[in-house]
């Protein structure tokens, strides 16, 4: 048995697993804590708190996924003052083997974790077993990654793809795109600035501000008291979960817009990243939104636009689409990983 070290770190929320592997690869969770990041002045005494708690002995080996680019074996969290650097963490923590790798490729490795129960398939396609895989997920912002086979496994590339430009399709999507443009004096708009938690809040402002529809006091006041919060690094309300609460009831008009037209801009933006890579191999959903909206990730809205692709739409149609619902898949990479190492 082989004891290891999961990790997936946030700014805002950390979480450990300890985890021991057999030789049959099968992985049996011991202990798993979840922590307030900026409680900690760096991860060595997180770690070492967790493993006292646990009255583990030193894992032989440890993975950590970040919230961010991982660079020549460190990385430096956006929201706190940590600079995480696998030398060193080994050498603090008394751990022979550490990788740290971006949160995305975790999701990537967690994949092999997931069983039937873990996934919704939104298209079943025609799946082979050599092709591309492809992971993309919208939460606090938009992840995007890819898994190439190479010999018995699946090598697990990041990718910054949702930092790439957001493309209008419509005369709505046209407003949006310069509304966004002139509301954040920028030069332009990413996929994710659209497509992510954020995105939501921005799209309910542009149908707001441009009057489409009418707002409900309750979600109006929400999003005021955000907008009041601007600049904090911890916001007190969480606007994209009320207004896909809202949507789903189908209490409040301009959320019910909002959420349809994320979740085109969605699709459309998975299609765009199934063009790139072929992944007949499947691509999977991941992320915080969609198992919160799943009626609306499933009412042919998301399916229609990630198909909607001209010449390419029956290429399209033939590719595996997958909702991952287990909402620690990149724990289970994590883990996963480490168990390479």
């Amino acid at each position: 048995m082989t004891l290891l070290l999961a990790g997936d770190i946030g700014g805002t929320k950390t979480i450990l697993r300890l985890v021991e592997s057999s030789d049959s690869s099968a992985l049996n969770t011991l202990y798993e804590q979840s922590y307030r990041s900026g409680d900690f002045p760096d991860l060595v005494p997180m770690v070492q708190q967790f493993l006292a708690a646990a009255k583990s002995s030193t894992p032989e080996k440890a993975c950590f996924a970040i919230a961010g680019p991982v660079v020549k074996n460190t990385a430096k969290l956006t929201n706190l003052v940590w600079f995480l650097d696998t030398e060193r963490l080994a050498q603090e923590l008394g751990i022979l083997s550490i990788i740290l790798i971006n949160d995305f490729a975790a999701v990537g490795y967690g994949i092999f974790g997931l069983t039937k129960q873990d996934l919704l398939t939104l298209q079943a396609g025609k799946h082979q077993p050599e092709a591309p895989m492809a992971v993309i997920g919208a939460g606090t912002g938009l992840g995007q990654g890819f898994l190439i086979k190479q010999g018995n496994q699946y090598q697990v590339f990041p990718s910054e793809g949702g930092h790439a430009d957001f493309a209008p399709r419509n005369e709505l999507e046209f407003q949006l795109l310069k509304y966004l443009l002139d509301k954040h004096d920028i030069q332009r708009v990413s996929a994710e600035r659209v497509v992510s938690g954020l995105g939501i809040t921005s799209i309910y402002q542009f149908l707001r501000d441009r009057k489409i529809a009418t707002e409900s006091p309750e979600i109006a006041q929400i999003v005021r008291n955000w907008e009041q919060e601007a600049g904090q690094q911890e916001k007190t309300v969480d606007p994209g979960a009320a207004i896909g609460s809202a949507a789903l009831a189908k209490s409040d008009r301009i959320s019910e817009q909002t959420i349809q037209l994320f979740v085109e801009a969605y699709g459309a933006e998975a299609g765009n990243l199934a063009l790139k890579l072929l992944p007949h191999g499947g691509l999977y959903i991941a992320g915080g939104i969609a198992p919160k909206i799943l009626p609306l990730m499933q009412d042919g809205s998301f399916m229609l636009n990630f198909t909607q692709k001209g010449r390419m739409r029956s290429i399209l149609e033939e590719i595996p689409v997958h909702i991952i619902l287990d909402q620690q898949v990149g724990l289970i990479g994590a883990a996963l990983c480490a168990s390479r190492l």
